[in-house]
């Protein structure tokens, strides 16, 4: 077991103060149990309910009036075998308490080897005073083996609960489980794989979604990304012809992936993983569409990060929220990553440049640096302010300008959303009305049908091409409105980008 010998290690050379930043506590006291039995020293537990505790030995009664933090640091004076003190959820007392810092950094500066401080807790930020002293420790991610081994145990507890009824599986779809898996801690592991085999004392493909979402909720403790529920697919997305033609042959990519159980971009050695498109279009074009259609054709988990959400007045806090989302969306791997209007995020034009600067810089360097199966789809309505490094050719794989459907396109779009609210294509002359939206958006469209609908239930009659015609004759759409900025960004991606459709 690596964390049992890297922490023995840490110990056995006589590091004072360790500091573990783990929600997996009970998995660490069982490590620490066994090395302080190996290494002939008492091991005790110190937490604000039950004070300080011999953990080594059952039943073992607590320190008098330890619960208090500076009581319990004075006991430890009077221990006199070397001792590995472990201290749990213990960052709320160092905060604004130097005598508490002081007395912890004098303990750790005593005799060599006498008393080993460790600190568990789901964050802890180490005081200065401290970080000539204190080592910070990581437990590892189970491996692959580790993960079929939790599935193993899971699938004969099962069984032995059920009078030995077998689990069913094969071991094609326990692959995929494992490889979902990945990027879990052991006891997050233990807990989706006890759920997916609970309910039917099976393992199915089935399982997969509902393995992700758990795996997304429990990584995700920040809520700064959101799991899209609904993908779509490219029956719903009129036109984008080059775009589906595009994405076809790398969808191929990640069914040879779930095919072999790999990621990690091992599904074939000669072939990169692709890195993803940035969609640049006029707005309501169906760029956001397009981005739950690729997740859906892809068949992989959907997240959306909204870069609003990121921002924080604290220094150095807005990159970190950036760097917690992109280790969420790695650890999510195989996944598609969508931003919706990027520019947004990464406009180096605003009022703070300096943090829209570091979130360039983190965000550029994950991009180059990534080595896992994260499909980046990023939307933009304003190319210009969009800084130029984002754009060089290596970030994405392509960009796609999605501009206002064509007469074929707006027939389809027509066509899609009245059938979507059950009306009959055939009693609508499609052709007419896909004339007279030139101009129009795809969501403006919609929006069309959607108003006739509500003007026809007020008139308690039914829905006619001429109640259509009547609201596009009195509608102004975005290209007519805003017409010097849609024509500027028009003219620009005309030489510059690959037309989605």
């Amino acid at each position: 077991m690596p964390d049992l010998h890297d922490l023995s290690l840490l110990i056995r050379l006589n590091t004072t103060l360790i500091v573990i930043e783990s929600d997996e506590e009970s998995r660490i006291i069982s490590l620490l149990t066994r090395i302080a039995i190996h290494r002939h020293r008492t091991l005790y537990r110190w937490t604000c309910t039950q004070g300080l505790r011999r953990t080594e030995i059952s039943d073992a009664p607590a320190e008098p009036s330890s619960q208090d933090p500076e009581e319990a640091l004075a006991a430890l004076a009077t221990f006199t075998y070397p001792s590995i003190i472990v201290f749990c959820d213990f960052h709320p007392f160092i905060e604004n308490a130097p005598r508490i810092v002081r007395r912890i950094k004098e303990i750790a500066m005593g005799e060599a080897g006498q008393h080993t401080l460790i600190f568990i807790s789901h964050a802890f930020e180490i005081p200065a005073e401290w970080r000539a002293l204190a080592v910070q420790f990581s437990l590892r991610l189970p491996t692959d083996e580790q993960l079929r081994k939790i599935i193993r145990e899971e699938a004969a507890r099962w069984s032995q609960a059920h009078c030995g009824q077998k689990v069913k599986a094969d071991m094609k779809t326990v692959h995929v489980v494992v490889e979902n898996l990945r990027g879990l801690s052991h006891s997050d592991a233990r807990k989706i794989a006890r759920s997916i085999i609970e309910n039917d004392g099976a393992i199915t493909v089935e399982d997969i979604d509902h393995l992700n979402k758990a795996k997304f909720k429990l990584l995700d403790k920040e809520g700064l990304l959101h799991y899209v529920y609904q993908t779509g697919h490219f029956g719903e997305v009129a036109g984008l012809r080059h775009l589906k033609a595009w994405l076809k042959p790398r969808s191929e990519y990640f069914k040879m992936m779930r095919a072999n159980g790999r990621s990690n971009g091992e599904a074939k050695p000669n072939l990169d993983p692709p890195k993803g498109v940035l969609l640049l279009g006029v707005q309501g074009s169906g760029k956001s569409l397009a981005a739950k259609a690729i997740a859906g054709l892809f068949k992989l988990p959907l997240l959306r990060l909204d870069f609003a959400a990121l921002f924080n007045k604290y220094i150095g806090e807005t990159e970190k929220n950036l760097r917690e989302c992109l280790h969420l969306a790695d650890n999510m791997n195989p996944c598609v990553l969508w931003i919706d209007e990027i520019e947004k995020g990464l406009c180096t034009q605003s009022q703070d440049s300096g943090t829209a600067q570091r979130i360039l810089g983190t965000f550029l360097t994950w991009m180059s640096e990534r080595n896992e199966a994260v499909f980046l789809v990023a939307t933009s309505n304003n190319i210009h302010d969009l800084p130029a490094e984002l754009l060089r050719k290596g970030r994405f794989d392509e960009i796609f300008f999605v501009d206002l459907p064509n007469r074929d396109t707006r027939i389809e779009i027509i066509r899609i959303h009245l059938e979507k609210r059950h009306l009959a294509t055939t009693n609508f002359d499609l052709i007419h009305l896909a004339e007279l939206c030139q101009g129009f958006s795809g969501a403006e469209i919609e929006e069309i049908i959607v108003s006739g609908l509500y003007h026809a239930q007020a008139e308690h009659t039914t829905l006619t091409t001429e109640k259509l015609t009547e609201i596009i004759d009195r509608t102004r759409p975005l290209s007519v409105v805003m017409a010097e900025q849609i024509n500027a960004l028009r003219n620009w991606a005309a030489h510059r980008t690959v037309a989605a459709d």
